[in-house]
Order: structure tokens, then C-alpha cells, then sequence
């Protein structure tokens, strides 16, 4: 089954439907490639989903250890290269609550840096990874 459908709708844009939930986005060319900026660029989406990937898993393995991170954030900063035109560098920075302990931190920071997005990216792309507790 498929888990997604997509449309081009023009103007350089899609729209992107999850088939099983119906919710959707659409996406929108950056300004430095002919777009207008509206939207999430695909390739800004490929940057956010490893943070929505690492709070994910974070979360699954912090309800194990019977600790909350709701209100955790994270800031993503995507860079581009070019010859190809392509992802170079992804920066994140966590902000995750505090009075969690050091140990519940150190399993939590593994657990985020081994989301599957953040296996299944290219080990090309710079990954800069910063987790500020409290």
C-alpha cells in the first residue's frame, strides 16, 4: 500500500497527501531556485523530518524511562551546495527540558542520533547536532 500521494498543482508547487490520515501539505520551490518561498521546499522538508524523526524516537525511549518531553523544540538550519544542487549540512538545536538526569540525557542523545532518518540520510551531509538540556 502506498503511503503517500503526490501532485504537481503548478507554479512549481505539490500538494502531498498522506493516504492513510488524509492530512496533507504542499510544498513550494525556495526563491533560490525559481520558487516564491510559500512553503516548505522539499528539500527543507528531508532537513525537518530528521528532527521530527529525533523527537520521535526520543519520545517513544523517554515514555520507557517515565519522562516527559513535551514542549521539547527543535531549530533545523539547512544548507545547500551546488554541482549537484543538493543538502550539504543539516543543523539542529534541541531545546529538552530539565531535571531529567545525566544518564536519562546520554540515552535520550543516542537514542535521537540513531532515528532512521538520520540513517537512511547521506553520509555526506554534515550533521551538526546539539542538545540543550534545561
Amino acid at each position: 500500500m502506498s503511503t503517500s500521494k503526490v501532485t504537481y498543482i503548478g507554479n512549481l508547487r505539490t500538494e502531498n497527501i498522506h493516504l492513510k490520515s488524509g492530512n496533507s501539505f504542499i510544498t513550494d520551490a525556495p526563491t533560490d531556485n525559481n520558487g516564491k518561498g510559500e512553503a516548505f521546499s522539499p528539500t527543507d522538508t528531508v532537513a525537518t523530518g530528521l528532527a521530527n524523526c529525533m523527537l520521535t524516537v526520543m519520545a517513544i525511549k523517554a515514555r520507557d524511562l517515565d519522562v516527559d518531553l513535551n514542549g521539547s523544540t527543535a531549530s533545523v538550519t539547512k544548507t545547500m551546495a551546488a554541482n549537484p544542487r543538493r543538502i550539504s549540512k543539516i543543523e539542529i538545536r534541541l531545546q529538552l527540558p530539565a531535571g531529567i538526569s545525566e544518564k536519562n540525557q546520554k540515552i535520550l542523545e543516542r537514542t535521537g542520533n540513531s532515528c532512521p532518518v538520520h540513517h537512511s540520510l547521506n553520509p555526506a551531509i554534515e550533521k551538526e547536532i546539539v542538545f540543550h538540556w534545561g
